[in-house]
């Protein structure tokens, strides 16, 4: 797939536009139901770029649904079992979209990002640095950069408005926000997710460092998990043969992509510069082979 096939942004006339986010376009389907179709639009520090990364809402939008079906035992998840020619009537309209794009629940999104960390490494390292613990989490003296920690840790973050950084926050911020009993329970489902998927990766070359979920809340306050599951946009993915302390080890994202913005005269605010094609295809490379390892599917 070159650069041309690439989706920078759906249109979909039919269906009424909610917004558009740093990779995902959302459609109201009808008051129970959310069209997502995930682009390949590309960012880096909160920047939407100009180019498109081809495969990248395929690899997002497949890995989600992999780790949907496998963790739905744990915790009820946004699917509805309805595809996009269920919702949209023109198949030409349709057809490029039917491999990025997901039918899901109409849910409320819970205040937080929902973090959970088994190695030390990104913000986590920064506020260990700092201050020796990380979201109010006391951590032992003397750990290394991206060392594995001594337990999966669940260290949430404060919602962003778009174009800031989301803030780590402490369990007892989460509680604040959405009440102990549901904290409780975003934090559990969280860890149990992460922990058999880290161990489920572990046996394909990945280490899973850390990542991010969703969660959302139907009218009866039923917790649901929503968005994005365990990609390489929300994730830290990090081949094992490529590990050690000390380092931020190489990873299955975005790397070569910041890389080259950071050789580059641009002070991190939009509009984004363009990027080489080679850069696009090394990082769509790289998305591809944590989607082949993880799921089989080349």
């Amino acid at each position: 797939m070159s650069s041309a096939d690439a989706l920078y942004e759906s249109q979909l006339p039919g269906l009424p536009l909610i917004g558009r986010g740093k990779v995902r376009d959302i459609y109201s389907v009808d008051d129970d139901h959310l069209l997502i179709v995930t682009t390949d639009r590309l960012s880096a520090y909160d920047v939407v770029l100009p180019d498109p990364m081809p495969m990248k809402g395929h690899v997002l939008t497949q890995i989600s649904l992999f780790w949907f079906r496998m963790m739905a035992d744990i915790i009820d998840n946004q699917l509805t079992g309805l595809e996009i020619d269920d919702v949209v009537t023109d198949p030409e309209a349709a057809r490029p979209l039917r491999d990025r794009s997901l039918v899901v629940k109409r849910l409320k999104p819970l205040p937080i990002e929902a973090v959970v960390r088994g190695y030390l490494i990104g913000s986590g390292w920064r506020d260990y640095l700092a201050t020796g613990a990380t979201s109010g989490i006391e951590l032992p003296p003397g750990l290394a950069q991206a060392a594995k920690l001594p337990q999966t840790l669940f260290t949430p973050a404060s919602k962003a408005e778009a174009g800031d950084h989301d803030e780590n926050i402490s369990f007892d911020a989460v509680v604040d926000l959405i009440g102990e009993k549901l904290a409780t329970r975003v934090r559990d489902v969280s860890i149990a997710i992460y922990e058999r998927a880290a161990e489920y990766a572990l046996e394909r070359g990945i280490i899973i460092a850390d990542t991010k979920f969703e969660f959302g809340l139907d009218d009866e306050g039923r917790l649901y998990l929503i968005d994005e599951v365990l990609t390489p946009d929300s994730s830290r993915f990090w081949p094992v043969d490529g590990y050690r302390t000390g380092i931020s080890p190489p990873s299955f994202d975005k790397q070569f992509v910041r890389d080259y913005l950071d050789t580059l005269d641009w002070d991190k605010t939009a509009p984004g510069p363009a990027l080489p094609a080679d850069v696009l295809t090394r990082t769509s490379e790289k998305y591809q082979e944590a989607y082949a390892r993880l799921t089989g599917v080349a």
